[in-house]
């Protein structure tokens, strides 16, 4: 495997998605980048073999949510398949998370899986909340920053 040389936001019927691969979302850059876009959904599809692992994406997953003002569906492998390496467990709740603010659920969570349990989650999300949020959030983390004293480039176009 090698990694690619793009960052490309998405223009979907869904709205404009984002897609983060598992240990990528733990790298805020990355996110701020497509949220800079106009990013409104990051998909995260990840697969971790252990508790830890999972929380890190878990947790990653919702502060990019929060700093970024956007939705964030994260999708994992659960159970097992014997006789392939490294591929004998898995960990993994799949989710749904939203910003932090006044009118998204109050732990950012707007639907989660059982954990390490094969099962399907589906959520409406209202993009319109996301454009109010920009405009009359209660804190405002894509406006707030101090671009006179720091910014964020993509070196490749």
């Amino acid at each position: 495997m090698k990694g690619g040389d793009k960052l490309q936001v998405f223009d979907t019927d869904a709205g404009k998605i984002g897609i983060c691969i598992c240990y990528d979302v733990e790298f805020p850059e990355l996110a701020r980048l497509y949220a800079e876009q106009g990013m409104e959904i990051l998909f995260v599809p990840f697969l971790t073999d252990t508790q830890n692992g999972y929380t890190r994406v878990r947790h990653c997953a919702q502060a990019r949510a929060i700093e970024n003002e956007c939705y964030v569906a994260t999708a994992g492998c659960v159970g097992n398949l014997p006789k392939v390496n490294n591929m004998d467990i898995q960990y993994a709740q799949s989710a749904i998370f939203t910003p932090s603010d006044f009118s998204f659920p109050t732990n950012s969570i707007k639907a989660e899986a059982t954990p390490n349990t094969e099962m399907t989650i589906i959520a409406d999300v209202d993009l319109s909340m996301l454009k109010e949020l920009h405009n009359h959030g209660s804190v405002h983390t894509l406006k707030d920053r101090r671009k006179d004293l720091y910014d964020l480039n993509w070196i490749k176009k």
